[in-house]
């Protein structure tokens, strides 16, 4: 493989905690009713506009402008966590290392603005290409992987996704590109694995195996 993409939250790194206290702390602002750990995990995917979505309509509530009032809000609460309690999964940084001769893209659905500071605090900003989640098209659509495709000049069958979401093989599928499925992440409450990924890994420390023999 010439080209490995990389998915961030959930895959890198365990953000949940950080964008459940923002989420949480977003609808008590507004007198809204939050939500357990574990029912907003779920929301998680897609990118932040979609997680307020879905937190608003846990609440009964789909108005625009509401919505959009309250995304500025949640931005402006996640930015001042600073990670304070994003963790690395274990091995991350060990995978990166281990693949530095190889081209390595970042395509996450998160907002540009969270991206690099988050890269820098765990030391892991190594990546070649990073499309965030600012740009007009997000995974599962293929057209993020497609242009770090044009940007490396390498053909789909010498890429690979690496995600834990729907989102990631889906998006690896239609840029027909093969995938790797971690199982740590969120997905959203659903089997990463029904979702077909070419590969499946338990755990970061797995990936170099699987990459090296296809």
């Amino acid at each position: 493989m010439e080209l490995i993409i990389f998915d961030l939250d959930g895959t890198l790194i365990d953000s949940a905690p950080d964008l459940v206290d923002s989420i949480n702390e977003m609808l008590k602002e507004f007198n809204l009713k939050e939500a357990s750990f574990n029912e907003a995990v779920k929301w998680i995917g897609n990118g932040s506009f979609k997680l307020v979505e879905r937190a608003l309509r846990y609440n009964g509530i789909e108005d625009e402008k509401f919505l959009e009032k309250a995304h500025r809000n949640f931005k402006e609460k996640y930015k001042h966590t600073n990670a304070k309690k994003t963790l690395l999964y274990a091995g991350a940084k060990e995978l990166l290392k281990s693949l530095k001769e190889k081209n390595l893209a970042l395509i996450t659905n998160k907002p540009d603005e969270y991206i690099k500071p988050i890269l820098k605090k765990f030391d892991i900003d190594v990546f070649d290409f990073i499309l965030g989640g600012d740009f007009e098209y997000k995974k599962p659509s293929p057209i993020p992987l497609l242009r770090a495709l044009e940007y490396f000049n390498v053909n789909p069958n010498e890429a690979v996704m690496i995600g834990d979401s729907k989102n990631d093989i889906l998006a690896a599928k239609n840029a027909k590109i093969k995938s790797i499925a971690v199982t740590h992440g969120y997905s959203q409450g659903e089997n990463i694995k029904s979702f077909n990924p070419d590969f499946t890994a338990h755990s970061l420390k797995e990936i170099k195996d699987i990459i090296d023999a296809m």
